[in-house]
C-alpha cells in the first residue's frame, strides 16, 4: 500500500519525466526506466483495455480505477502536467530569442541518442547497416518533404498528439522530438504558454484535442509499437536510430535563417527580414558548438545514469 509520500515520490519522478519530453531528444522513458517506475507506466497504460472501458461505463469506477492503477497514473500524471506546463514557456523564449543556441543544443541531443541506440544494437552484420540507412533516407525524406509549416487544424493537432505520445513512454527517443518532425513542436509550446497565461479561449480546444489524440495513441498505437519491439526489437531500433539520424537536417541551427534575423533584429517587419544581408547576421558558431557539446553530453550522463540504475 503506497502513502501519500510514496505518491509525491512518484509526482517527482513524473516531473523529471515531463522535463525531458520538452526537451527533444532527452526521452522520458529513459527517466522512467531510471527512476524505476517504466515497466509499472507500461502495465498500467496497457491495462487500459476493454475491460477498463466496460468497468468504467457500468458505473464501477473503484474496480475501474484499481484496473488501470489509477493512483499510480494520477500521480506520474500530474508531475508531468506540472513540469510542462513550468517549462514551456522557458522553451519557448529560448527559442524565440536565441535560435541558434537552441537548435544547437537540439542536435547535440539528437545526435546523442541516435548514437546510444545504435551502440545498444548487438551482432551488427549487413541487414544491419541496411536497416540503418533505409532509416536515414526515411527520416531525410520525411523531414524534406513535409513542410516547414504544417496545419494548425485540430485534426493535425489530434494526430500529432496520437503519434508523439507513443515516443513519449519509449526510452531512447523522445516525444517533443516527434513534434519536432511534424512542425508543431513551437505551435503546441506557444499553445501550453497561453494557456499558463490565462488565454483559455483558444487553447483549451487544442490542448484538448491534443489530450484526446495522446489518449488515443497510447492506448492504440503503444500496444503495436510494443508489440514490435517484441518481435523485431533489433530491427525496429536500427531503423528509429537511422529515422533520428535522417531527420537532424530538421533541425539544423542555420535551417531558418529568418528565425535567427527576427531574434537580432526584433524592430525589423518580417516581410523585410530577406532585404538583411547576411554579413550583418551573427552566425554565433561558438555558442553552437558549445550548446551542442552540453546537449550531446546531457543525454550520455542521462544514459549512463540509465545504465548504472537498470544495473542496480
Amino acid at each position: 500500500m503506497r502513502t501519500i509520500k510514496d505518491y509525491l515520490l512518484l509526482s517527482v519522478k513524473g516531473a523529471g519525466m515531463g522535463a525531458a519530453d520538452v526537451i527533444p531528444g532527452v526521452s522520458g522513458g529513459t527517466i522512467a526506466f531510471m527512476t524505476g517506475i517504466f515497466e509499472e507506466l507500461v502495465g498500467s497504460i496497457n491495462s487500459v483495455d476493454a475491460t477498463a472501458i466496460r468497468l468504467l461505463l457500468t458505473g464501477k469506477i473503484q474496480a475501474f480505477w484499481k484496473h488501470i492503477n489509477g493512483s499510480f497514473l494520477l500521480g506520474v500524471g500530474s508531475g508531468i502536467l506540472l513540469s510542462v506546463l513550468t517549462l514551456a514557456k522557458i522553451m519557448l523564449y529560448l527559442l524565440n530569442n536565441h535560435p541558434i543556441e537552441t537548435w544547437a543544443f537540439f542536435f547535440g541531443l539528437i545526435v546523442a541518442s541516435s548514437a546510444f541506440i545504435l551502440r545498444g544494437v548487438k551482432g551488427w552484420n549487413f541487414v544491419s547497416v541496411v536497416l540503418t540507412i533505409l532509416g536515414i533516407i526515411l527520416g531525410v525524406t520525411v523531414c524534406t518533404l513535409s513542410p516547414t509549416q504544417t496545419p494548425d487544424d485540430l485534426w493535425f493537432i489530434f494526430l500529432s498528439g496520437a503519434i508523439a505520445i507513443c515516443a513519449m513512454i519509449l526510452p531512447g527517443i523522445s516525444g517533443s522530438f516527434i513534434l519536432l518532425i511534424l512542425g508543431k513542436y513551437e505551435y503546441i509550446m506557444e499553445t501550453i504558454t497561453r494557456l499558463t497565461s490565462g488565454d483559455l479561449a483558444t487553447t483549451i480546444p487544442v490542448i484538448a484535442v491534443f489530450g484526446a489524440g495522446a489518449a488515443t495513441g497510447i492506448i492504440s498505437f503503444s500496444k503495436f509499437l510494443h508489440w514490435l519491439l517484441g518481435k523485431f526489437h533489433k530491427q525496429t531500433l536500427l531503423v528509429m536510430a537511422g529515422f533520428i539520424l535522417g531527420s537532424l537536417v530538421k533541425v539544423w541551427p542555420w535551417s531558418n535563417m529568418d528565425a535567427i534575423k527576427a531574434s537580432q533584429f526584433p524592430d525589423v517587419p518580417a516581410d523585410a527580414l530577406e532585404l538583411i544581408p547576411m554579413e550583418q547576421v551573427d552566425m554565433h558558431y561558438a555558442g553552437a558548438a558549445i550548446f551542442a557539446l552540453v546537449g550531446f553530453f546531457l543525454v550520455t550522463s542521462v544514459e549512463l545514469l540509465s545504465k548504472k540504475f537498470i544495473k542496480e
